[in-house]
């Protein structure tokens, strides 16, 4: 007899497929990242041609991290980048082609693209910093691009965090746990 939460999963999959409602889980960090970048456009009245598109995005993932910074790399619009598929984003947004379109077509060029998923979100107010592992305090600080060099214990670490959260505390903090 098949569990409850099997048969949901099988449920939500099947609506995903009749419905094509379920490109947004698909494509977590692409969408979220170039709906944030497309909207930051429109707020500065930018020219909506496929070269100032361009400069933009180059310009914005360089001061990418994370799941982000790895989208931009899979893009080429990073420095390091291997290969270069810049105009699949740009065409389609001097368009104004939805985003979740614009990522399902990327998925067609590169699965890992629509690989990408957003790192959980951590509550540093409701969260019990002493019960979390060391490395899962080190990856905290690492985020926040900050490193504790005299830490020996783990207290050490606990301290330099809560010492440093209200820094931190405002940016919308996402820890790889």
């Amino acid at each position: 007899m098949a569990s409850v939460g099997s048969v949901m999963l099988g449920l939500l999959f099947l609506y995903c497929f009749l419905t094509r409602g379920c490109q947004a889980l698909d494509c977590e960090v692409c969408n979220t990242f170039l709906e944030t970048f497309y909207n930051s456009l429109k707020e500065k009245n930018i020219d909506f041609t496929p070269s100032t598109i361009e400069s933009h995005l180059m310009l914005t993932c360089s001061f990418t991290k994370g799941k982000d910074n790895r989208l931009c790399y899979y893009l080429g619009a990073t420095s390091d980048a291997a290969t270069k598929i810049t105009s699949e984003v740009t065409r389609p947004m001097s368009a104004h082609v939805p985003v979740s379109k614009i990522c399902e077509k990327l998925k067609k060029i590169d699965s890992q693209i629509c690989e990408l998923k957003h790192e959980k979100v951590l509550d540093l107010k409701s969260t019990d910093l002493s019960k979390l592992r060391v490395l899962e305090l080190k990856k905290i600080l690492d985020s926040w691009g900050e490193v504790c060099r005299a830490c020996m214990e783990k207290t050490d670490f606990v301290n330099l965090i809560k010492e440093l959260a209200p820094k931190y505390a405002f940016a919308n903090h996402r820890a790889d746990l």
